[in-house]
């Protein structure tokens, strides 16, 4: 698939295709969450292996997830801290996340919010997109739309000029019930 431009690209987006663009860390595939299942074969990706919830605000991410109270107010304040940004939070999955977005353990869903003006424009005129890096599985992650657009003919991939990401994934940390546990180091420290 060539190239494309923001506009087209949403539509896409909207209509369900898998789409490319870039975020704060690494360029994303992205699909609407009810369509994950794209992406696991696009990329011969392991079901072990499950898929991000990016949003375009911290705000959207509490219809996503559940918990207590008490609970809610320690995650609202790490999001606080580091989003948007490199920090991916996985947390107990609220109803409206598709089992398909995480099939080995649909109860629980990684939440980030990108530090990236395009990929917020995007996702606020999207809604929430299940996403991941643009690689096959076991290969290094793409960085470059072009090189994308050629690996995968079949997604939407956007035309960026300047392209300026720092190429590190996300920091994932996941919330035990009583703390953090560091899933992968990224560009973001955090204290537990």
């Amino acid at each position: 698939m060539p190239l494309v431009n923001l506009d087209t690209l949403i539509e896409k987006a909207i209509a369900s295709q898998v789409v490319s663009f870039p975020t704060d860390t690494l360029p994303a595939l992205a699909v609407k969450p009810s369509h994950s299942e794209l992406i696991f074969e696009l990329k011969q990706r392991s079901l072990e292996k499950p898929l991000i919830l990016m949003t375009s605000s911290i705000e959207e991410i509490w219809q996503y997830v559940k918990g207590t109270p008490e609970e809610l107010n320690i995650w609202q304040n790490l999001a606080q801290q580091h989003l948007p940004g490199a920090l991916t939070m996985v947390l107990p999955a609220s109803d409206k996340i598709p089992p398909t977005m995480n099939p080995l353990n649909p109860h629980s869903i990684g939440v980030r919010v990108p530090k990236d003006a395009i990929a917020q424009e995007i996702l606020g005129k999207t809604g929430a997109l299940a996403t991941t890096s643009a690689n096959l599985s076991g290969e290094s992650a793409l960085t470059d739309m072009y090189d994308i657009a050629d690996k995968f003919p079949s997604v939407y991939a956007l035309e960026v000029k300047n392209l300026k990401i720092s190429g590190i994934a996300s920091t994932v940390v996941k919330w035990t019930g009583s703390d953090w546990q560091i899933l992968r180091q990224g560009q973001i420290s955090i204290d537990n």
